[in-house]
């Protein structure tokens, strides 16, 4: 069985790698950001609770490169952190709506899956400014978390309900704000349209 699960996963970054070829090849895409909005009530509480994990200040500087190394280990972290956590609803796990936390636990929703990514991203290197949890809506109108990640070949996406990691042009979503690329405590609107290959702020 374990060797069956670890071809599985080598044929998934085989294709993930392939896919990153294809990134390569294409115009890096860059979601566009508006000025100051409100930080999420879930983030703000997780920040109240890790004041370090809010506090990291990045100079404006070019996106991280991403090499065909750094890709591999973004596609891993993403399979490794979406298999390891069991889906588990704010409600079930502590009794109400909205606690964003690290799995520690072994459970979470999906800010804590995008939390636990970026931490282990962060954890090989990756600058803070560079892995922005982002707030988004799904086509059925559901609020959804997602970690993106800004590379010199564009932003993709981690997200627990796909084991794909996909430049964020390539999803259906509508993007709404995201942590700042300078400042990990403080929120940006997302602005744009579909019609322009890019997702549209509500």
């Amino acid at each position: 069985m374990k060797k069956t699960r670890g071809k599985l996963l080598l044929l998934a970054m085989a294709m993930q790698l392939s896919a990153w070829g294809t990134a390569a090849a294409a115009e890096p895409a860059f979601m566009h950001t508006g000025g100051r909005t409100t930080q999420p009530i879930g983030h703000y509480e997780f920040c109240q609770k890790l004041p370090r994990e809010c506090s990291q200040r990045t100079p404006k500087q070019a996106p991280v490169e991403l090499t065909r190394k750094l890709w591999a280990r973004i596609v891993s972290i993403n399979n490794s952190v979406n298999t390891r956590i069991e889906p588990r609803t704010d409600m079930e796990q502590w009794g109400k709506e909205e606690v964003w936390s690290y799995s520690d636990s072994g459970f979470g929703d999906c800010e804590d899956y995008a939390l636990e990514k970026r931490r282990e991203l962060m954890a090989i290197g990756v600058p803070a400014g560079d892995l922005l949890v982002t707030v988004a809506r799904q086509p059925n109108g559901d609020g959804h978390a997602v970690l993106t990640v800004r590379t010199s070949l564009g932003e993709f996406i981690l997200d627990n309900l796909k084991s794909e990691v996909l430049p964020w042009t390539a999803t259906n979503y509508t993007y709404l704000k995201r942590q700042s690329s300078q400042n990990s405590g403080v929120w940006v609107t997302i602005n744009g349209g579909r019609s322009d290959a890019v997702a549209s702020v509500r």
